[in-house]
């Protein structure tokens, strides 16, 4: 039911307690604010004897302690805040930890253990809520459509960017097809520049070789007709030289005839004894093959 509730441990979940009103007090600036929240609390095994022997039983320590406590620290903190506080996420979180800080460190002097204290609702009188609404919901609707405009700008800068990346890429690839191009062009021409050049070599090479060929042919002429004038020339010589060893002239015919005889032709000496020479002719005669 609406109010201040106080629960145990999860240990003894049966033992709940709560009153019937709500925990109210004004905001800073000057709104009445009612509240119901729920707080866990434990007494420690070693502190319920002095607990109860100072308080009484549960339901007082409830009632004398704790309850009054939550509704102190509820008004104490509760207006430092605007009313707008409480509507808001943020606002409300911020207050609700406050508010389970303070009671923990309010109700350890009295051994008793806060482990959680939770706003469950809070209610504002509406001649405020609904401007505050209104204008959350404007805030919220101002940032949807600023978040719009953002996303729609961010989209529009990323087609840019796509479309100058695209740009960019074909200039690319065309600048990488033009230099392709031009290196393929200049690989060409290095190629017949350097066939031309080789042709050129081979053609020098070639008159070189055909001047070589020319100056050993001339010089293989003229070498044989030196050779031949001077064996003719030495064979002249010769001859002069051995007709004048030999004196006249029939001496040198002789001998040359001699020159010109078969040298398979034998000279045999035969000796011409008593009688006719035909005769020793026939001993002494010999076959000539032709």
């Amino acid at each position: 039911m609406p109010g201040a509730a106080a629960t145990t441990t999860p240990e003894t979940p049966d033992m709940i307690y709560s009153i019937g009103s709500f925990v109210e007090f004004p905001s800073r600036d000057g709104f009445k604010i009612m509240m119901d929240m729920t707080v866990e609390f434990e007494l420690l095994p070693e502190h319920i004897s002095r607990i109860y022997m100072l308080y009484g039983d549960l339901p007082q320590v409830v009632a004398k302690i704790i309850l009054p406590q939550i509704l102190s620290v509820s008004r104490l903190k509760g207006s430092s805040y605007k009313a707008q506080d409480f509507i808001m996420g943020e606002g409300r979180e911020t207050f609700q930890n406050n508010l389970r800080n303070e009671l923990v460190a309010t109700m350890k002097e009295k051994s008793i253990v806060i482990h959680n204290a939770i706003i469950r609702n809070v209610t504002i009188p509406e001649n405020i809520l609904k401007p505050i609404q209104e204008a959350s919901l404007a805030v919220e609707q101002n940032l949807t459509n600023y978040s719009l405009q953002e996303t729609a700008k961010i989209e529009a800068e990323l087609n840019s960017q796509t479309a100058l990346i695209d740009q960019k890429r074909r200039e690319i690839e065309q600048e990488t097809r033009k230099m392709t191009a031009e290196i393929a062009a200049r690989q060409q021409q290095a190629v017949r520049l350097i066939a031309a050049e080789t042709e050129l070599e081979a053609a020098k090479l070639q008159l070189q070789r055909s001047e070589i060929e020319a100056k050993r042919t001339k010089l293989k002429g003229e070498t044989e007709v030196q050779t031949a004038f001077l064996r003719n020339n030495e064979l002249a010589r010769g001859a002069e030289m051995k007709a004048q060893a030999l004196g006249e002239g029939g001496a040198m015919a002789d001998l040359q005839l001699v020159d010109r005889l078969n040298p398979a032709l034998k000279l045999q000496v035969i000796y011409a004894g008593d009688g006719t020479l035909w005769t020793d002719l026939k001993s002494g005669s010999v076959t000539v093959n032709q």
